[in-house]
Parts: structure tokens; C-alpha cells; sequence
């Protein structure tokens, strides 16, 4: 008995010098003993843990080295959405994100101006001070739990010391130092291996990598640069990182707190000029409000916070030829020329490929055959030829001409006035329109089906298997088995995962019949304001056009999908197989003096204690409309702390009701009754 406590406590004493050891080491840059020492102190604790099972803590530094066992992850709910930032190229663009701050909350406000790093953004979860799971981005809803190879990071502490809170979700991004990078490439080189092509893709795939002990052997690296949770140790987002590097988090020194728009750009202006002496990558800036009340405030986009901004530096540029053009088929008939070049090196990939968008581009860059071109990364990520060298043309080279035909069914393109590209109007017997919707139809927004991929739909499609979204449901696991790369196992889950998606909500499902124009928030109005397939089916377009937010445009496209008879055949298909073409949400009675069903608000100012897009969406939920200007229609304003004198001119000239915070939530309270 004694000796079990004295080797528990030998255990318990190894685990807690070696968490010592690494944040010294990888979080502190400071190392306090040999490579040697740390490594014969982390042989015993391997020992003494294979030797005593019942002591095993899957936290302890002893599984850093990862498991040589494959897994499939596990994709799971973001807590809190993990949106990307929009991006800008210019101080304009700053200097606009800075108004428009500064126009909302009519407050003092500092920035947080930060590096942006060239990685793969990670979301961990720490629990009671140990390490819960962490996820990658994914689509922003959901990502994959990759909580195995985030323990072999060894400058992601598996658990915390200090005053910490009980649950919270924090941010980083993981990286590959340059050195580290090129020690990978000189190991690869040396067994004759194609090397990789940069240390940010080199990051990505490695937490995506399904064996652990692999992932454990890469010398990835990681920042943390925002934090999330219901009690956080500050309201300002740079002492709550200040407080995530005393728990042993760690944070970047590079970042600094601005309080004037030239403050930003010095900061840019500095690290635009000193970012290639810094021993990892990055592609920019980034710039954040620093007071997290005020952020609440400033709200979301669907796509970013409105709160921060990335700036990008200037995008790398070389040049090469031009060898031909060629052109794809997107699953809305959308035609999209793509250069094919001499292959060259730029931001660290090879590129083989850029994309021209449509004819007025290539008219627009006067292009011809065998040109050399000047390719840029656009953000650094995708290639785009932005110039002609015309010193270099041939004199006998000919004009790149916009085809007039459907590279993959010959069908005459067409182009509608206004529109910037030309269309294969043949939807319903084109091959790549086809198999675009169906990608389309499964993606996780729209059905969400897992085990199916483009190269399975693809698969599918030429063995006569599928030709429209409705055939899915109709597929067997007999029929599946003998495809090539599908077992029975894999059979098994995609047709269950194909009848587990007649459970998606009507939204989803409209959006996932890829009407064009119709994205999500489109597709959510449309089921708001009709309720049923059938109602929309059967709306004019003075029906359509009453709906919030849609426009003629979009009115005409929806008329133009429930027009087409193949179409109608579709949609029929999907009903009889049990997909949901009804909205299952409760409807808001019009006859409740309480409900907010045909009235107008505008906000204006900052709140205490609710943010401007939840209040948004109560009040959207109640029933009433939300507008950013003040007019004749509105019917409340909803004044905050420090709201726009305009806005409250304007509200008072033409008599408009004008309520607190208090008040409007009193209103919401009371039409829930």
C-alpha cells in the first residue's frame, strides 16, 4: 500500500515537472534543463503509467506523443460560431472600419492591433482547468474534433494554473515555425520525398492527420488570441489575454493596444516592413475593438464580426506564360475561364492555375495566346492574373476569345443583361451542373449527408446511379457496395445518413435545391413569409417581391426554378420520399395586440445588457421588421446609450415613439404572454 502511494505520488510529481518544463520551454522560450533530462524524466513517467493503468490521466504530459491508432474525426457544434474576418487591402479600408466604429458607438474606444498568423485556426475548450476538446474551423457551425493531435502541440498546455474560470473556449492558431519547416523538408529530401509547399498548408494537414503519433512528430506551434465564455476575468480583450498567458496560455508579444487610427497604421506600417525577420509566417494584421461590451454591441455580420478587420499585405507577384485557357462549369451553369500557366513559385506554393472570372476580365486585360502574364495570390491564397506584359507578346499571337458553347454538353451559352457571366442554359442535362447541385444538395448548410464527397457523387453519376437530388433517396446499400473505394460499411453509412437528412428543416431544404440567388437567409424569409412549398410554388411575383429583402432578382429566379417542369418533377420526388416542405415554427397571431407583426424599429446606441443583434432577432422573432434609417414608416426608435443625434432629429421631427432599453425589452417580455 505504501509503495502504490509513493509511486502515485512519484507520477503526480513527474506530470507536474514536465507541464513545468514545457511551458518554460515552448511558451516562455526559456528553457531550465537539457533535452536529455526532459527526456529520461518523461521515459519514467512512461513506465511507471504502463506499469500502473490505474493511474492513467489522459492529460498527462505522457500523451503528447500521440496514439499510433487511427481515427476518423468527429465533427461537432461550435459553442460559439467561429466566423471568419472580413479582409481589407488598404488604410481606406481601415480608415472606414474606424468610422464606422466610431459613427456606432459614439464612445472613446481603443483597438487591438495583432499579427495575423499563416496557420490553422484552432477552438480548445479548457473545463475546471484541463484541457476539454478542440476543434478546427470547419463552416463555421461545426469542426472536427482533433482533440488528439491538439495534445501533442506542446505549446497548448493540457491543463492550467492560476485563477482561471470554470468553462471557457479560447482561440489560437497553429502554425509551423520556418525552422522547423525547413528541418521537415531537409528530412524529406534526404529519403527522396516531394517536399512540402508551405508551412501553412503544412499545418492545416497535419491536425488533420488521423494518426496522433504522426501529428506528435511535426514541430507545430501555436498562438491563442481570443477568448470566449460567460465569465471571463475582464470586459477588455487584451487584459483577458494578458490573465490567459498567467494561466500558461500562449499568447503573442507582438500585439499592441491603439488608441488613434495612426497608432494602426504605424503598427502596420512596422510589421509590413519587419514580418520577414520573424521566425513564422504571416499574412497580415489584425484589428479588433478592445472593449468586449462594445463588440457585443457592434454585433455580427452573417459572415464576421463587425468589431474586427484583417489588413493583408500586399500580395506577392511574379510573372510567367500564359499556355491556354481553358473553362469550367459551376452547378449554377456559370462559365469561368482559368488560365493555365507556365508553373512558377508564389507565397511559398506552386502555381499552375489562375482564374480570369468571365469574358470582361479577359477583354479587359486585352489577352492573347501565349502572353506573359503578371500572376498575384489574391490574399495571398488564389492566384489571379492582374497584368499583359505586351513588350513581350508575339507579333502573330491571336486574341483569347470567350467560347460560345458549353465546353461539356455544346449547348449555346447565354448571358442575361446585367450579368457579368455567361451561362449553360441546358441545368437539367448538363453533366457538371448536375453533379454541382447534387454537391450542392449534400453540403453540410444545406442536408448535411457525411459520406458522400464529390469524387462518390461523381462515382455515382457514371454508373448511372443518380441524375437529379432526388435520386439519393432511392439508393440501396445493395447497389452501393460493389463502386469501387465503398465497402459495406461505408455503404451502410451513407444510406443512413441519406435518411437521417429527411429530418432537416424546410429552410435547409430549399436552400439545398440551389434556386439561384436563393442562399440561406434568402431561403429562411421565403419559408417565414409562405410557410409551405406549395405557397411558394404557387407566388407571384408582386407575392414574392412583398417578402423582406427580395428584390425582383431574386422573385424571378424563384418563379423561374418552380416554372420548369423537370424542376416541379423534383421537388414532387423529394415530398414523396418524406423530405420536410413545411415549416414545423410556431406562427405569430395577428390578432395579439401584443405581438410586433407590421411594425418598424430602428436602434440606435449602446446597450447594457443585450447586445444589438440579439435584440435584432427578438424583435425579427415577434414578428417586426428592423430598419437602419430613420422614416415616415418606422414606428419605434430604440435609443441606447450614446445614440446618433441624427437618428433622434429625425425621430423627433416626424413624431416617432422613442424607447429605452428597459422599455423594448418590457415589450418583448410581454408579447411572449
Amino acid at each position: 500500500m505504501i509503495e502504490q502511494e509513493e509511486i502515485n505520488n512519484r507520477i503526480i510529481t513527474l506530470r507536474k515537472t514536465l507541464n513545468e518544463l514545457n511551458h518554460y520551454y515552448y511558451v516562455l522560450n526559456q528553457p531550465k534543463e537539457s533535452d536529455f533530462e526532459f527526456d529520461r524524466l518523461l521515459s519514467e513517467l512512461i513506465l511507471l503509467e504502463r506499469e500502473n493503468h490505474q493511474y492513467f490521466d489522459p492529460l498527462s504530459p505522457s500523451q503528447r506523443v500521440g496514439s499510433d491508432i487511427n481515427t476518423e474525426f468527429q465533427q461537432i457544434a461550435h459553442d460559439y460560431p467561429m466566423l471568419s474576418l472580413s479582409n481589407s487591402y488598404s488604410k481606406q479600408e481601415i480608415a472606414e472600419f474606424y468610422n464606422r466604429i466610431e459613427k456606432a458607438l459614439l464612445t472613446p474606444f481603443t483597438l487591438v492591433c495583432e499579427l495575423k498568423f499563416d496557420g490553422a485556426a484552432l477552438a480548445l475548450r479548457y473545463k475546471n482547468g484541463k484541457l476539454e476538446r478542440a476543434l478546427t474551423r470547419g463552416d463555421g457551425e461545426k469542426g472536427d474534433d482533433v482533440t488528439e493531435n491538439a495534445k501533442t502541440i506542446c505549446s497548448i498546455p493540457l491543463t492550467l494554473s492560476g485563477n482561471y474560470p470554470d468553462n471557457f473556449e479560447i482561440r489560437g492558431e497553429v502554425f509551423l515555425p520556418r525552422g522547423g519547416f525547413d528541418a521537415m523538408n531537409k528530412e524529406r529530401a534526404a529519403h527522396g520525398l516531394e517536399l512540402y509547399s508551405n508551412p501553412r498548408n503544412t499545418a492545416s494537414g497535419s491536425l488533420k492527420l488521423q494518426n496522433s503519433a504522426q501529428v506528435a512528430k511535426r514541430p507545430l506551434d501555436c498562438f491563442f488570441y481570443y477568448m470566449l465564455g460567460d465569465n471571463l476575468p475582464a470586459t477588455f480583450h487584451s487584459d483577458n489575454l494578458q490573465a490567459a498567458a498567467s494561466w500558461g496560455l500562449k499568447t503573442s508579444p507582438y500585439s499592441k493596444v491603439c488608441q488613434t487610427l495612426q497608432e494602426v497604421y504605424d503598427f502596420i506600417d512596422l510589421w509590413d516592413t519587419k514580418r520577414a525577420n520573424l521566425p513564422f509566417d504571416i499574412d497580415g494584421i489584425v484589428i479588433k475593438l478592445n472593449d468586449i461590451r462594445l463588440q457585443r454591441n457592434m454585433g455580427f455580420t452573417a459572415k464576421s464580426p463587425r468589431w474586427a478587420i484583417a489588413y493583408k499585405f500586399k500580395a506577392e507577384a511574379a510573372s510567367t506564360q500564359l499556355l491556354s485557357v481553358s473553362y469550367q462549369v459551376g452547378r449554377t451553369g456559370a462559365v469561368t475561364p482559368v488560365a493555365n500557366l507556365e508553373p512558377l513559385q508564389l507565397a511559398g506554393t506552386i502555381v499552375k492555375r489562375a482564374s480570369l472570372h468571365n469574358a470582361d476580365i479577359i477583354q479587359g486585360l486585352d489577352l492573347h495566346e501565349g502572353d506573359t502574364v503578371t500572376v498575384e495570390k489574391g490574399g495571398e491564397i488564389i492566384p489571379k492574373i492582374t497584368g499583359v506584359i505586351i513588350e513581350e507578346r508575339q507579333s502573330t499571337a491571336k486574341p483569347i476569345t470567350f467560347i460560345t458553347h458549353c465546353p461539356e454538353c455544346t449547348t449555346v451559352l447565354a448571358r442575361e443583361e446585367g450579368e457579368a457571366a455567361w451561362y449553360c442554359p441546358n441545368s437539367n442535362h448538363c453533366p457538371p451542373q448536375i453533379k454541382g447541385r447534387i454537391e450542392h444538395f449534400i453540403s453540410r448548410k444545406a442536408m448535411n449527408i457525411d459520406g458522400l464527397g464529390g469524387e462518390t457523387i461523381d462515382l455515382l453519376f457514371k454508373n448511372g446511379l443518380i441524375n437529379d437530388v432526388s435520386d439519393l433517396y432511392n439508393l440501396t446499400k445493395e447497389q452501393l457496395i460493389p463502386l469501387e473505394r465503398l465497402g459495406e460499411k461505408s455503404a451502410e453509412n451513407i444510406v443512413n445518413e441519406i435518411n437521417l437528412s429527411k429530418n432537416i428543416p424546410f429552410n435547409r431544404v430549399l436552400f439545398a435545391l440551389g434556386i439561384r440567388h436563393v442562399g440561406e437567409t434568402m431561403a429562411k424569409k421565403l419559408v417565414k413569409a409562405f410557410r409551405s412549398i406549395e405557397n411558394i410554388r404557387l407566388a407571384s411575383l408582386d407575392q414574392l417581391v412583398a417578402v423582406d429583402e427580395i428584390g425582383e432578382k431574386i422573385a424571378l429566379s424563384v418563379l423561374s426554378f418552380f416554372s420548369n417542369s423537370e424542376n416541379q418533377i423534383i421537388v414532387q420526388n423529394l415530398i414523396e420520399h418524406g423530405l420536410l416542405f413545411e415549416s414545423t415554427d410556431k406562427i405569430i397571431k395577428t390578432d395579439d395586440e401584443n405581438n410586433l407583426n407590421g411594425l418598424t424599429f430602428v436602434i440606435s446606441g449602446v446597450f447594457s445588457t443585450i447586445g444589438r443583434d440579439e435584440l435584432k432577432e427578438l424583435i425579427e422573432q415577434k414578428g417586426g421588421k428592423m430598419s437602419s434609417s430613420i422614416s415616415a414608416k418606422t414606428n419605434y426608435l430604440v435609443a441606447g446609450e450614446n445614440m446618433g443625434p441624427a437618428k433622434l432629429a429625425s425621430a423627433q421631427k416626424l413624431n416617432i415613439k422613442i424607447i429605452n432599453e428597459n422599455e423594448i425589452l418590457k415589450i418583448l417580455n410581454h408579447s411572449l404572454n
